[in-house]
């Protein structure tokens, strides 16, 4: 076991545990965008940077390895300064509605307005690299553009997306090994893309959502949340969420079926099972409409929104 001091309380910790598991276990929670335990730390987002003393730079605690004697403070004028100006930048660029930073931008006092009002949506797939108007600081410049709508599977919003790097991580080393994704481009026109930018649906793509499941912003989103949310009946708080054994193989990955209105509206998998980690395939994630038929069922408008997206395949969102 490690020993350590976090805000004045000692901390016992294994040997390998991050300061984020000892921020954890000392009941110091900490925000956090890019980490995920089934996922290697990218460190990209910075809000979970501590003080260690005897370091001249902040650090990242979801990545840092605990030290035998380290003292640490989670809450010093500095961690909050910091936290704060993060919190602004993400918030001034980004839609972060469905990312639950409210609470965060509220206890860090992050004031993104003070950058001014949002610049409209762009072509930022049209934008060369590097090569931007000058800002005129009236406007603060943002990520805005239009969700991409190419499959009935999932839809993708970059207006929302952080550079967590979580779904490339997922999509390589840490999960699905396809490669389908990464992130091209520098600075603030870098962004998540295909190989050689091609359209997803020609890309290496195989539709396992595990992207989906790992991203903290609903950037990456399955298209019938999308569409549900659109129609304005989307509701988490009426929704159930039944724990089961996928039925496709016999590996027996577990599910998660989110329920509302007696009707399969996503799948995920929870992540302390031990053999999906929270990741499953496309069969796990997408193959769902066996189970409801729709069609035969009352229809409902959760019905007609689910077998309206199967009856786009793929096109614009409405």
């Amino acid at each position: 076991m490690i020993s350590l001091t976090i805000d004045g309380a000692a901390v016992e910790v294994a040997e390998g545990a991050s300061l984020l598991d000892a921020c954890r276990a000392a009941a110091r929670e900490q925000p956090t965008l890019c980490h995920a335990a089934n996922l290697t730390p990218a460190n990209a987002c910075r809000i979970c940077v501590v003080e260690l003393e005897g370091s001249r730079a902040l650090v990242p605690a979801c990545s840092r390895e605990a030290e035998e004697g380290m003292v640490v403070s989670t809450d010093s004028e500095r961690v909050r300064h910091s936290r704060r100006m993060v919190l602004e930048f993400l918030a001034s660029s980004t839609d972060l509605s469905l990312s639950g930073v409210d609470v965060w931008l509220e206890d860090y006092g992050a004031d993104p307005g003070r950058y001014g009002p949002p610049a409209r949506a762009s072509e930022r797939d049209r934008r060369h690299p590097g090569h931007h108007p000058p800002p005129d600081g009236l406007l603060a410049a943002t990520v805005a553009q239009e969700v991409k709508v190419d499959n009935d599977l999932y839809v993708r919003d970059y207006s929302r997306c952080i550079l967590c790097y979580k779904c490339v991580d997922a999509c390589g080393v840490d999960a699905q090994n396809t490669f389908a994704i990464t992130v091209a481009g520098r600075g603030f026109d870098a962004t998540i893309s295909t190989e050689y930018a091609v359209p997803l649906t020609a890309s290496a793509c195989v539709y396992c959502g595990n992207c989906i499941g790992v991203c903290p912003t609903g950037a990456l989103m399955f298209r019938s949340e999308h569409e549900l949310r659109a129609a304005g009946i989307w509701d988490e708080d009426d929704q159930s969420v039944t724990r089961t054994v996928c039925s496709y193989c016999g590996v027996g990955c577990n599910l998660e079926l989110h329920v509302q209105g007696n009707r399969i509206v996503k799948v995920t998998s929870p992540m302390d099972d031990d053999i999906t980690s929270g990741h499953l395939c496309i069969k796990g994630r997408f193959g769902y409409d066996y189970v409801q038929e729709l069609g035969d069922l009352a229809t409902t408008p959760i019905d007609e929104v689910l077998a309206g997206v199967r009856a786009d395949g793929g096109s614009p969102a409405r």
